[in-house]
């Protein structure tokens, strides 16, 4: 049966990559490899070994319902740098909106972003002046309206490095893992700091993952009956900053099952980290994502060109078991093709 491009989604074309990669390796002779974009080592091995060894009948068995596998977004599953995703479709939204909204240029935040003043915006323990900047961008609209407004973003917006949709940035290798653990009877949820509603909108055609397996920053959302019909009308009130600490408190919220799995980049991570591997009364497997690649995507641990510093947790990484993975030495691609 003869398959197109135009017949396929971008996700489902990566997809079909990995299954002609597989049907060669079985063609060849060679062993089915369920991660063929990672070079083999220590952190290839290692997630390998867990995944058999929770799944093989033994005293390390976990049952399906409780392999729950969590990822952060942004510097895990795709790039964050030189600004989160959702942060270059606010600054996208604050540019159409000026000429109409002459207001806003005189907001302090607003200057910043314009004047590309990152820094600035991401100030505070929870990046304050990005927070309001998200306040200016989403708050009074419905959520239709709102993912409509996604939507159209990411058909057109491109990443201004890689010159690509950036729904074509997710890292290959990781699209495997995810596709490794769900054959394996995992279900995976994204765990981020960045907007839940923002990642809902394409998060099961990019990634595999459904809205309800996403974990994310949200605030009460309040509902009116209008003569169109019912709607919900987005807002910034009682706002649940789902980043460090938050992000137990999200699992717990919003899983109700303590993960077996944890994926992440930086500290904000570290308490996710720590909340899935110390004292889990199942196997648990902690890994790192470390950007140390700056020709294919970016390298930086200390100073990011925005969010996804990494020093305390991969300062704790050695004691506390975490498979620290360098984009560099153990991806063999960053992007599909």
């Amino acid at each position: 049966m003869a398959i197109t491009l135009a017949a396929c989604t971008r996700r489902a074309f990566a997809g079909i990559l990995v299954l002609l990669w597989v049907a060669a390796s079985a063609i060849a002779g060679l062993p089915n490899d369920p991660l063929p974009s990672w070079n083999d080592g220590p952190a290839k091995a290692a997630i390998i070994a867990f995944v058999e060894k929770v799944t093989s009948a033994g005293p390390d068995f976990v049952p399906e319902p409780e392999r729950i596998a969590v990822f952060d977004n942004d510097g895990t599953l795709w790039p964050e740098n030189p600004m989160p995703f959702q942060a270059a479709y606010v600054f996208d939204e604050i540019k159409r909106r000026l000429p109409n909204e002459p207001a806003l240029q005189a907001d302090p935040m607003v200057q910043a972003l314009l004047a590309g003043d990152m820094g600035k915006l991401m100030e505070g323990a929870h990046h304050d002046g990005l927070m309001h900047i998200i306040a200016l961008t989403h708050a009074g609209m419905t959520t239709e309206e709102f993912a409509a407004s996604i939507a159209a973003w990411i058909e057109t917006a491109k990443h201004p490095r890689f010159q690509r949709r950036y729904d074509e940035l997710t890292y290959q290798p990781m699209q495997e893992v995810l596709g490794y653990l769900r054959a394996n009877g995992f279900k995976t949820f994204i765990v981020s700091g960045g907007g839940a509603d923002f990642m809902r909108v394409w998060s099961e055609r990019v990634y595999g993952i459904p809205p309800d397996q996403v974990v994310g920053t949200t605030a009460r959302v309040r509902y009116e009956l209008r003569d169109t019909g019912p709607v919900l009308v987005k807002s910034m009130d009682q706002l649940f900053i789902d980043d460090k600490a938050g992000k137990p408190a999200g699992i717990h919220q919003f899983i109700g099952r303590r993960p077996i799995a944890v994926f992440g980049n930086s500290d904000g991570d570290k308490e996710m980290l720590e909340y899935v591997t110390i004292a889990n009364p199942h196997p648990s497997l902690g890994v790192i994502i470390r950007h140390t690649d700056g020709e294919r995507e970016y390298q930086y641990d200390v100073n990011p060109k925005s969010s996804g510093t990494l020093v305390e947790a991969l300062k704790d990484a050695p004691q506390r078991g975490w498979i620290v993975v360098s984009m560099k030495d153990d991806w063999k691609l960053m992007f599909a093709p």
